[in-house]
């Protein structure tokens, strides 16, 4: 059985697809860009960008009721491995040891000309 987590808060999704799905005790989080509330790109740096990103996945986690720590698996996006160590940096201050799987990727292009994209997978609260 599959449930639609609803979100209250953050950009709407910009294609046919949910944010979060949980499937039994696991919660899905689709790929997070560094979009604001009223749809607009941060982009003033490769750090501003990726904390935006990370926010964002943290309102969703709150919006499912969990956390970081619930966090097992993150896939990695970017759009140029030069950017791996500065947000790698980023990332690393939103997790507290016991740290989740994780692989990260360059790849050929990301929405909305971004530099960094991450989904998650989490374990239900």
């Amino acid at each position: 059985m599959k449930q639609i987590i609803q979100s209250n808060g953050g950009a709407a999704p910009i294609g046919p697809y949910s944010r979060a799905v949980k499937a039994g005790n696991m919660i899905f989080f689709s790929g997070t860009i560094a979009l604001t509330e009223d749809g607009n790109m941060v982009q003033d740096s490769l750090e501003a960008e990726t904390v935006q990103v990370m926010e964002n996945i943290k309102n969703l986690l709150e919006d499912a009721g969990i956390s970081f720590s619930h966090v097992v698996k993150t896939s990695i996006f970017l759009s140029d491995m030069a950017h791996f160590a500065q947000v790698n940096e980023v990332y690393a201050r939103y997790f507290t040891g016991d740290f989740p799987a994780r692989e990260t990727v360059a790849v050929a292009g990301l929405p909305k000309g971004a530099h960094v994209e991450i989904s998650v997978i989490a374990l239900a609260g």
